[in-house]
This record gives structure tokens, sequence and C-alpha cells, in this order.
């Protein structure tokens, strides 16, 4: 209402409780119209902020997981300490996104369920030892087993009471022993050549629980198993491995084939690939439910450097191998044979391990194929060659060496 043509007047006072004003509804009359509006925007409030309390409470659940995963993962900070007095002699570093990344599965007895394995005499030795390529552009991985009874030299480490021992020429894993990580890295970079880019540490324990995660691991067996030293006891056939028996199947010798440290490698790598496959086929990478319990069996099983120490670096390195396609990812062991002034050691084959070091060090395609493609593979020359001199007159073929394998495709029972 206004006073006059033009002229705003005073606002009119509120209605009295119970009596009707212009404009609304009397006793008896409809309802207000506005009010059904403000009742949609109350419960649309309402609504946002149970949303909003759903998603900080998702968001907290999952920091949580975060931080319990994180905090799960062992840094190994010694090793840096080491390597960095001796970067001078390490190769380059890689100028390519291809990545050296050295697993080592370490015999130690100390720790929570490792004492079963024999006496804890404060030494440790590196039981299995693999040099995982990562090549430039995710396009294949290429794990190369290192035999424990090759004949190396390693260089002067730094022991655990801070005295150091002397350069000598003696099997592989003694280096392990004498200097840990650093000493096995420098040993390794100096029998090829190539810089390791990082590295990590799995002990028995650990390696149970990555297969108990993933539900075991399925393998075939022509004849029955009884390895008492291997706590291994197994019915001939096809069957799924779970934790204690998957780690005595990779490490027992003497009861399974010709008892050779070679057969072992292989029977290692087979493993190996099959979990890879089944991580890959089952989508447990896509899987929270199912990634989750193997984050978590991962990152307490794993000692690393401090540039794979957070889940975020391990999560990476995880999808980057998601990418590789599975007949891609391809292991085999380093051209070796009975070393010369003792058959229980080994050495290498060469030209074929410098071939082999060559095509990794500088992010080639390594060419691997079965056993049974080769002649003789790998083991007298990396090229199924006789090992025999080639004859005079005759220029040697340029061809892309290969290597005998496998990958991840075939499984245990192929």
């Amino acid at each position: 209402m206004t006073d006059r043509a033009g002229t705003p007047a005073e606002p009119d006072p509120p209605a009295a409780e119970g009596t009707a004003t212009e404009g609304t509804a009397a006793e008896g009359t409809a309802p207000d119209a506005p009010e059904q509006p403000r009742r949609r925007r109350h419960w649309l409030r309402w609504t946002a902020l149970g949303v909003s309390l759903v998603v900080l409470a998702a968001a907290g659940v999952g920091w949580w997981f975060y931080r319990k995963l994180d905090g799960n993962i062992t840094t190994d900070t010694t090793a840096a300490a080491e390597l960095r007095a001796y970067e001078k002699e390490r190769p380059p570093a890689n100028v390519s996104a291809a990545r050296n990344i050295l697993l080592i599965g370490s015999d130690t007895r100390a720790g929570e369920g490792n004492r079963k394995y024999g006496k804890d005499e404060g030494t440790q030795r590196s039981d299995t030892t693999i040099l995982l390529h990562l090549s430039a552009g995710k396009k294949s991985a290429t794990a190369v087993s290192l035999p424990r009874d090759l004949m190396v030299t390693i260089p002067s480490c730094r022991k655990p009471d801070g005295t150091r021992t002397r350069e000598q020429f003696a099997q592989f894993n003694w280096a392990f022993e004498f200097g840990g990580t650093a000493c096995t890295i420098r040993t390794v970079e100096k029998l090829t050549g190539i810089r390791v880019d990082h590295h990590m540490v799995i002990d028995f324990r650990g390696f149970k629980k990555m297969v108990d995660a993933v539900d075991g691991v399925e393998v075939c067996l022509k004849e029955p198993v009884n390895d008492p030293a291997a706590k291994l006891k197994l019915p001939a056939g096809r069957q799924t491995l779970h934790g204690e028996q998957a780690l005595g199947f990779v490490r027992a010798r003497k009861s399974i084939g010709n008892g050779s440290d070679t057969e072992r490698m292989d029977r290692q790598q087979q493993f190996l690939g099959a979990l890879v496959s089944k991580v890959q086929s089952d989508g447990v990478l896509l899987n929270p439910t199912k990634l989750y319990p193997v984050l978590d069996a991962a990152t307490k099983a794993i000692t690393t450097d401090q540039g794979l120490d957070s889940l975020r670096d391990l999560y990476d390195l995880a999808r980057s191998m998601r990418a590789i396609p599975t007949e891609k990812v391809q292991f085999l062991t380093v051209p070796r044979r009975p070393y010369t002034y003792n058959a229980n050691r080994d050495e290498l084959v060469q030209p074929a391990a410098s071939q082999l070091f060559t095509q990794l060090r500088e992010d080639r395609a390594v060419v691997v194929t079965p056993g049974d493609e080769k002649k003789d593979g790998a083991e007298t020359g990396g090229d199924g060659a006789d090992g025999k001199p080639d004859d005079e007159d005759t220029p040697a073929p340029s061809v892309t060496p290969t290597f005998t394998g496998r990958n991840a495709a075939e499984g245990v029972c192929a």
C-alpha cells in the first residue's frame, strides 16, 4: 500500500497471531503457495549435508588406508649412504625413461615367521636375485635371474660393524652377507655395467603373504614332492599353492627335477610369471577390494630405497607393469655354465652375457624363446650357436641374439 500515488508507505505491521492479512490465506482457505518450495529447499539442504558427511567419511577412511599402507613400507637408508660414497665408480644414470630395479630375496632367519627355516646366526645371503628392466614407454619388462653361485668380483664393502671387506673373487650371494643391499648393487653394477635405479628386498614371510593375498598360485607337478628341508610335501598334478607351500616350491632344490640351481631358478621364474598373470587377469589392480590386501601384504613385505618408499611410488610402478602385456613380461637366467675350477659354482658364458647386458643397458628389446625352441640357447652362446668358432672364410651373421626363457603368459602349467 501507499499513502498517495508514487509515495511508499511505512511497512505494514506484522499480523497478529491467528489473523489473516492481505495476500495470505485465511483460516479454512488453501495453504500458502510458497510453503512447498521452502520444504523442498529444506530437504535439499539436509540431503547436501548428508552427502557431504558421506564424502568426508569416505575421504577420511581413504586417507587412513593410505597412511596405513604408506607406513608399512620400510626404507633402506644405509644403502643410499654407501652408494653415494662410491658414486664415481657407478655406471651413468639412464637418460631414457627405462628403469632397472634389483629384486633381492633374503634368506635371513631373523624376524617373525623366519626362524622356522633355520638358526638365526646374524647373517643373511641373497637366496634369489633378479634384475628387472622396465623399458621406456612401458613396452616390456625383462627379469634376469642372477645365480647365487655365480663367481664374480665383489668390491670392498662396508660391513654392519663398520669395518670393510677386501675386494675378492667369490660367489655372488656372499655380497649380500658382506655388505647387504649396497654391496649387492655395486657387485651387480660392476658385473653388468647397468645402473641400478631402485631396489627391493623381501624375506620368506613377506613372500608367503604376497602369495596368500592373491589367493594362491596354480602349479603342475609331474611327480609328488617330499622335501623336509623345504618343508614341502605335495601330490602330483595340478594344484594351487598358498604361503608355506609356495615358499617351499620356489626354494626346493634337491627334491624337484635334477636338483640343480639352474632348474630352481627356472621354477622361480615360472611361479613369478604365474603370479603376475593372475594379478592382471583377475583385475586386482582395478578392484579396490582385491587391491587393498595385495598392497597391504606388499608394503609390509618389502624394504626399498628412498625412491620407492611411498605408496604412490609403488602404485606408479604397479601401474607401469599393468600396461605391459603378459607376453611381454619376460623371464630368463643370465647365460651361465659350470665354473671351470668348481662344477658346484657358475660362470658367465661370453659373449652372450655381455650381449644381454648391452641390450638392457641401451634399452634394446631382448628376444626370449622357450627352451625347446632352441638347440643350445643362451647357455652356449645366447644366439643358438654351437659354441664353436666360425669358419675363418665365413663372416659371422649380424643377428639379434635370442635367449632361453619364458614369459608371464605361459604360466607354470604351460
